[in-house]
């Protein structure tokens, strides 16, 4: 036998190598420490940086709206003497249609004579176009202002009130200081403001018409895309086989939640107005449109909300007895359920926000009144700000601030109360 081939046998004192413990007192490894502390004190700080430039953002955008933005809710007014001789009696003011009948007896023409008399020549220019609306309330509060001489409050021109709050034409500032002079300057609150809808005049505007479009729009959008977001996810987490089918619906609804907004407004455009002729510029309309915006999103975190579930739940739900269509609906879904509200809440401050696919079914339209119904022609928050935005009148600027004002609070409240809800089913489960 070859001697080359048996293996050595082992030696009596041989020990198997063994790694020595580290001493963490020599140098090297007090400045691998060092630097390891080091590298974690830079990544907090890293972080807490990134934290309070977001802050800084965000309250520089909010300051810079409020600032811009808190001139929109007050009106500049003129203390205007007047005589009021029209051919109406009191009696005819406290009746239904006293509108149209001191309309009729002439009443924007006296007031513009009223500011010729009080100001010179060009006193009536110093009034905006809807003062006389003023002059009419106050009658219509009084009546007696019709049988005697009085100081009504009316609101100024465009050009009058940007000069008032202090970005004016020096001929406009230069009216607005004689004015003062003359103590017939004040400010107030421009209640119209909240209460109005759009109007070619900038001291006129009003926000409610929008306002009121958004919300027909954001219920339709709800009533809508929730259930069916939710139903769709329930029936892909838990009823719906595993197959090339429905992994192609889930790559289908992951693809949709991705596509441009502009996309959706092209397909209600298309399939809404084109096809089944609905009314165009509607809330029902843009309800519609949004809520295929929004349910791929809603669709998304509902069946996130619905994987997350614990299979314990099920398992001891089907033990005691229940079906399976209890344990969805009375153990699965509610515990899922403030999963799901925060993807409707993503989903529905996405959609309040939107304005492209919106103008493409011509939500924006000029609305001289608030809607009444969802069929109605209406307009919404965003695109009223669009369309304000590219006024040349610089009245328009700060009402811009002002509508973007109440869009921020308009979503703050909608995500608020569903924040509420959201917690309130936490609690419970």
């Amino acid at each position: 036998m070859n001697s080359a081939l048996v293996p050595e046998a082992p030696t009596g004192n041989s020990e198997p190598d063994q790694r020595r413990p580290t001493d963490w007192t020599t140098g090297a490894s007090r400045r691998r420490t060092r630097r390891r502390y080091a590298a974690e004190r830079r990544f907090r700080l890293m972080g807490l940086a990134a934290v309070w430039l977001s802050v800084g953002f965000l309250a520089f955008l909010l300051m810079s709206m409020l600032w811009q933005g808190a001139s929109g809710f007050v009106e500049t007014r003129i203390t205007l003497p007047i005589a009021l001789q029209l051919d109406i009696t009191p009696d005819r003011v406290v009746v239904r249609g006293a509108d149209l009948a001191l309309a009729g007896a002439g009443i924007e023409g006296a007031v513009d004579a009223a500011a010729t008399a009080a100001y010179g020549a060009g006193g009536a220019e110093l009034l905006s176009d809807g003062a006389w609306l003023h002059v009419r309330d106050a009658v219509e509060a009084d009546p007696t202002l019709l049988n005697r001489r009085a100081m009504i409050d009316v609101s100024a021109a465009a050009d009058i009130d940007v000069a008032a709050k202090g970005e004016g034409t020096p001929a406009a500032e230069a009216q607005v200081a004689k004015l003062a002079a003359a103590g017939a300057l004040s400010r107030g609150f421009n209640l119209k403001f909240l209460t109005d809808a759009d109007s070619t005049d900038s001291t006129r505007v009003g926000i409610w018409g929008a306002f009121k479009g958004s919300l027909m729009t954001m219920i339709v959008t709800l009533a809508l895309a929730f259930p069916v977001g939710v139903f769709a996810a329930l029936y892909l987490e838990e009823y719906a086989p595993k197959n090339r089918w429905t992994d192609l619906i889930e790559v289908s609804i992951n693809n949709l939640a991705a596509v441009p907004s502009i996309i959706f407004g092209l397909l209600g455009l298309a399939v809404f107005l084109g096809t089944f002729h609905l009314p165009r510029s509607a809330p029902l309309v843009g309800g519609l449109t949004l809520a295929l915006m929004t349910m791929p999103v809603i669709v998304i975190a509902g069946r996130n909300a619905i994987k997350g579930v614990p299979p314990s739940i099920r398992d001891a739900a089907l033990a005691v007895g229940a079906s399976p269509v209890q344990v969805v609906f009375h153990h699965v879904l509610p515990l899922a359920l403030p999963g799901i509200l925060t993807g409707t809440i993503i989903g529905m401050a996405r959609a309040l926000g939107e304005t492209a696919p919106l103008l493409m079914i011509g939500m924006r339209a000029f609305i001289a009144a608030p809607p009444d119904r969802i069929t109605d022609p209406a307009t919404v928050l965003p695109v009223q700000i669009f369309l304000w935005s590219d006024e040349v009148n610089r009245g328009f600027v700060e009402k811009t601030s002002a509508a973007i004002i109440v869009l921020l609070l308009f979503l703050l409240a909608m995500n608020g109360f569903a924040i509420y809800l959201r917690n309130r089913f936490e609690t419970r489960w």
